[in-house]
């Protein structure tokens, strides 16, 4: 099934265009089922699940896994920041500058160019993302670290918005891009990443509709 969706995506999206499997609240097969299916990018948003699910991923897969590429979209704490740098490739969710220090410091410890987006909110319910307004600043405070690698910007789509409004925020999210500059802007979920793609988008970061609904979290 998910090989079966992975191709009508591949045939629906852009082939410029890269597709991030969203395995956040699943087992660590859907990471393999992924993979098997062409996925190379994988996107979580919980540091210990991740690293429990990537672990256990690695260990039971009777060949070495290449090109496998790890993207960290939840909510940078800056006290996990030395564990995000270990644990991913890439880190789509900076949106303070005292995050990206934090992941800065942590990068240059561990010997490496960590690629990081800037999270832009362009909706009035989400807590998390820099004003877009404030994304230029934000920006060339980034770049002045040397152990980071601004490469664009991310965004999360308006919750139950009209498809006209999430096409405005996309758009405005668009503009954001064209002024930081970089070759990533990850636009898009299930629910909208035809609006994102309409708007410009080169990532697209895909959970449900690749694998289907997500289990209902356990009642304590």
């Amino acid at each position: 099934m998910i090989a079966e969706r992975w191709a009508q995506l591949r045939a629906e999206i852009p082939a410029h265009v890269r597709i991030v499997a969203v395995t956040k609240s699943l087992p660590a097969t859907a990471i393999a089922e992924a993979i098997a299916a062409g996925a190379t990018e994988i996107g979580e948003n919980y540091l210990q699940e991740a690293r429990a699910k990537f672990a256990s991923f690695l260990e039971g897969s009777p060949e070495p896994v290449e090109g496998f590429t790890k993207h960290f979209i939840g909510h940078v704490q800056s006290n996990k920041a030395k564990a995000i740098v270990e644990t991913f490739d890439i880190v789509q969710s900076v949106d303070r500058i005292e995050a990206g220090l934090a992941l800065a410091k942590a990068a240059a410890a561990a010997g490496k160019r960590l690629p990081i987006l800037i999270q832009l909110n362009i909706s009035p319910a989400d807590r998390f993302g820099v004003r877009p307004e404030d994304a230029p600043e934000l920006a060339r405070e980034l770049r002045a670290q040397e152990s980071l690698l601004l490469d664009g910007v991310m965004a999360i789509g308006p919750l139950g918005a009209s498809r006209a409004d999430t096409s405005r925020a996309f758009e405005l999210a668009a503009g954001v891009f064209k002024t930081i500059g970089g070759t990533t802007l990850s636009l898009g979920m299930s629910d909208d990443w035809r609006e994102a793609l309409r708007a410009g988008s080169t990532m697209v970061r895909l959970g449900s509709y690749l694998f289907g609904p997500r289990p209902a979290p356990a009642r304590v």
